[in-house]
């Protein structure tokens, strides 16, 4: 049996940044080490335990490419930018996807490397060692825990089947098989678990920005929901909500860096602008028009701006424009020119005005990824209590959310005619119809996480009669090829155990 080692450079130990703050550890380590050798103190548990969340980063957005694989696949978004750039993300888009596709590649690589950091953290500090305090040795698994879980969820919801890792593997045991999905997803409701049993409720100072209770429920609750255990769901979404978490009175101020580690957001990447090395997020240039020194990617459909309610007098759901740039609106200040998209619109939740990261550093933007908010949770309550039979369950939940959306009139005073809720806008759901408040909360959870990375799992998921009709516009989309995405090539020339 070969001595494992870990390997920790410059890179893999960046360190995921707070905002306002310059790292949760700001020396990186530097060699080689046999694992006993390195886990031998708190500061050293600390530096591993941050190498781990290096791969949730957007710094290189070109690599991390779970917008293209959950967005630019769905109905709200395409790959925008000049036709042939970034080609493998146009054939995503398209959905002519073979396992040798850049994406497809890139994110199996980017999460089973996320794994794998926590695996380091797991064996490294087992009970025995007491090298390292004991409030550090369960802070570090429970994160650790949580980050695996993480990754598991998104690598099974990409590609199904899949090998199962729980441990740092020499050589021969990495050549390993797929096991169904219903063993990675028990996989992550024991991590979640013991995740939330170890976790602490909120971190301060430098630390905010780490995995937390509320962020291990949170994550089991989308994992029961997606297995449709639907009365585990809606209970662990509820033991959520008793955490204290509450949504901003603004919607946008989710999406602006000054406002976006709140009391609504259960776990975000953070992102930093101004670090060397470069710690900020890639996307504000990636999805930015050219003009702007963009890269132009990730056009909303109509498909999507359709989606979101108006009143009969013509006012829009303010989601809309906090969520994309049109005709006739503001772009951050400045005038929107058609001339920057395709499709008539330009996603703006990811994107920061050139007043806060001028357009000569555009790829170093300070906003964090919002992996998981409030409410997104309350729509998870929604759909598991309506699935479950109590439908006038569901809509105090479900209400919750709109009612946030149209009260954002109340207290954004940017918005025409702020100040009072126009008559008629976004009103609370009535019906306890099963059938019918299924297809309203799922226009709900539509609009209210548009562009955040979540869309084409929501759409697989609610099954092959909704994505065909989802994906109409799409003649090369197969639900039974394309509900998962192919193992990569790399994996299947490397590991001949797949059984593929």
């Amino acid at each position: 049996m070969k001595r494992n080692h870990i390997i920790i450079s410059a890179v893999t130990a960046l360190l995921l940044t707070t905002a306002g703050c310059d790292n949760f550890l700001d020396q990186p380590v530097l060699g080689q080490y046999e694992a006993g050798q390195f886990f031998t103190s708190d500061t050293n548990t600390i530096l591993a335990v941050n190498a781990a969340y290096v791969p949730l980063s957007f710094r290189d957005a070109g690599s991390n490419t779970i917008w293209v694989l959950g967005d630019v696949a769905s109905d709200d978004a395409v790959k925008g930018s000049n036709p042939g750039d970034q080609a493998d993300f146009e054939n995503i888009d398209q959905f002519n996807i073979t396992p040798i596709n850049s994406a497809v590649e890139a994110q199996w690589r980017r999460d089973y490397d996320g794994i794998f950091k926590c695996n380091v953290v797991l064996d490294g500090v087992p009970e025995s060692n007491t090298s390292i305090s004991a409030a550090v040795r369960q802070q570090a698994r429970g994160q650790a825990l949580f980050l695996r879980a993480y990754y598991y969820f998104e690598l099974t919801n990409l590609y199904g089947a899949i090998p199962l890792r729980v441990k740092v593997e020499t050589p021969e045991e990495l050549q390993s098989p797929a096991v169904p999905q219903a063993q990675i997803y028990a996989q992550i409701e024991a991590d979640c678990q013991a995740a939330a049993d170890a976790l602490p409720t909120s971190w301060t100072g430098n630390d905010v920005g780490r995995a937390t209770k509320g962020a291990a429920l949170a994550l089991l609750t989308k994992t029961y929901l997606f297995q449709k255990k639907w009365p585990q769901a809606a209970q662990t979404a509820q033991a959520v909500g008793a955490l204290g978490y509450k949504l901003q009175p603004v919607f946008a101020d989710n999406f602006r860096a000054a406002t976006d580690n709140n009391q609504e957001i259960i776990f975000s990447v953070q992102h930093t602008t101004g670090l060397s090395p470069n710690q900020g997020s890639g996307l504000n240039q990636w999805f930015a028009p050219r003009p702007q020194n963009g890269y132009g990617f990730f056009l909303p459909t109509q498909s999507l701006v359709d989606n979101f309610e108006r009143t009969s007098g013509g006012v829009v759901d303010p989601r809309l424009d906090y969520t994309l740039g049109r005709a006739g609106q503001s772009f951050f200040g400045v005038a929107f020119d058609a001339s920057w998209t395709s499709t008539g619109y330009v996603s703006k939740k990811h994107l920061q005005p050139l007043t806060e990261v001028p357009a000569t550093i555009k790829g170093d933007g300070g906003l964090n990824y919002q992996a998981l908010r409030y409410a997104d949770v309350l729509l998870m309550q929604a759909e598991a209590l309506n699935e479950s039979g109590n439908s006038s369950g569901a809509l105090a939940a479900l209400n919750q959310v709109r009612k946030r959306a149209r009260e954002s009139y109340l207290y954004d005073t940017s918005l025409p005619n702020a100040g009072t809720v126009p008559t008629g806008l976004l009103p609370d759901i009535t019906t306890t119809d099963q059938g019918q408040l299924r297809e309203l909360i799922r226009r709900e959870r539509r609009s209210e996480l548009a562009l955040e990375f979540h869309r084409f799992f929501d759409i697989i998921r609610y099954g092959e009669t909704y994505a065909r009709q989802a994906l109409a516009d799409r003649p090369n989309f197969s639900y039974a090829r394309n509900q998962f995405y192919p193992i990569p090539q790399s994996e299947r020339d490397t590991n001949r155990n797949l059984g593929l």
